[in-house]
Formats: C-alpha cells, sequence, structure tokens
C-alpha cells in the first residue's frame, strides 16, 4: 500500500494526495495515516514542499470530516436510508455512538480523529444528532488534525530514503498513540466517575440533612 501510493502522489502531486484524504474522510477503506506519510515520503524525495504538503493534508481532511457531519446534519435520519451510509452507520453502531456521546461530549470528537474505521461514523452520527454546532465541530477536529497530520507527513519525510525503518517507527508512533488515548480514556472515566461519586455523595448528605430536620 505504501509504495504504491508513494508512486502515485509521484506522478500526481498534491492533487492526489488532497483527493485521497478527502476521499478517506468520506470511507475510503485507505488508511489515512498511510496516506499522510506517503506524501511526506514524496516530500523527502523532492517530489514536493513537506509544509505545503502538510496544509494540502490539513486541507483534505478536514474538508473530508466536515462532509461527514454536514452529511449527517443536512440529511439527519433519513440518510440512513442511503445504503451506502447505512453500512457506515448500523442502527446499532448509531445507538451505541450516541451513547458515547452522552458520556464523554466533546472528547469523543477529539479522540475520533485517531481512531481509523471508527472516525466517519463518529463525524456522521455528530451531524445527525444536531447537539454539536460546526464551529465546534471544525475546532475539535482542527486541533487534533494540526497533531496527527504535522506528525505523519514530517514523519514519512525524514525517512524517505529507508521505507523498512519508516515502518517500523509507523508502527511504533500508532502504539503511542493508543497508549496516549488510552491514558486519555482512563483519566476521563476517573474523573466521571469522582463526579458521580461526589454527586451521590452530597444527595446522600443533603436527604440526611433533610431527614434529620424533619426529626426535629
Amino acid at each position: 500500500m505504501l509504495e504504491f501510493l508513494i508512486d502515485f502522489f509521484g506522478s500526481y502531486g498534491y492533487i492526489a494526495v488532497f483527493t485521497c484524504l478527502l476521499l478517506c474522510g468520506l470511507g475510503l477503506p485507505v488508511p489515512e495515516d498511510i496516506s499522510l506519510v506517503s506524501g511526506g515520503v514524496i516530500s523527502g524525495l523532492e517530489l514536493a514542499n513537506p509544509h505545503i504538503m502538510c496544509v494540502v493534508g490539513l486541507a483534505g481532511v478536514l474538508i473530508g470530516d466536515s462532509t461527514m457531519f454536514l452529511a449527517g446534519r443536512i440529511f439527519g435520519y433519513r440518510i440512513q436510508k442511503i445504503k451506502t451510509f447505512r453500512k457506515i452507520v448500523t442502527p446499532q453502531r448509531f445507538s451505541q455512538i450516541q451513547n458515547k456521546f452522552k458520556q464523554y461530549g466533546l472528547g469523543l470528537l477529539f479522540v475520533a480523529r485517531f481512531l481509523p474505521g471508527l472516525r466517519s461514523p463518529i463525524y456522521l452520527v455528530a451531524g445527525m444528532s444536531h447537539r454539536i454546532g460546526y464551529l465546534t465541530f471544525i475546532v475539535m477536529d482542527g486541533i487534533a488534525a494540526l497533531i496527527s497530520v504535522p506528525i505523519w507527513i514530517y514523519l514519512g519525510y525524514f525517512f524517505a530514503d529507508n521505507l523498512d525503518v519508516l515502518m517500523e517507527y509507523v508502527h511504533d508512533v500508532q502504539k503511542a498513540i493508543f497508549l496516549a488515548l488510552g491514558v486519555l480514556f482512563a483519566i476521563i472515566c476517573i474523573v466521571v466517575i469522582k463526579k458521580k461519586f461526589h454527586a451521590r455523595l452530597n444527595k446522600i448528605t443533603a436527604d440526611e440533612n433533610s431527614n434529620s430536620d424533619e426529626t426535629k
């Protein structure tokens, strides 16, 4: 996959990278991280400028993500009648994502950028729910993209002359990202549990004080 994308991007340049990333955002089964790394590799081979490639990469992923979000916002639940989108968001997956939004709110939008396979369904459901405005969506998605896009592109850029070493680093970075997400998830769970515990404790204390006042 990596070598094919390098050859393809090397032949058609920025427009090929942009189009591929846009289609990735729409559910194309091509790894977005490998697409970005490939864009970095052709920059390292002096077929493109790495800084311009970052801008192109950001534009591609944000427009692709925005398309999914706005499709959900415009068509709402009717979009599940379209076969293509019904495959992306099954009724079961829709219900699961809705529950995750209730639990984690905007944090889910940020984390979704790093979750291949779940990114498109989450953005689509975010639009369908009408709970999140587009400005909020693009800010959260943009912050995450500003982290992920440069990492992959510059990784490809600096190791363009050794693809074997590059792929080792790609796997290491992927593991590091998932580890970081796991730690972040654990922290969020602890915060949520702590808030629920304190809320429950305050309710018990309030009930006890109320009963004590009544007995007097």
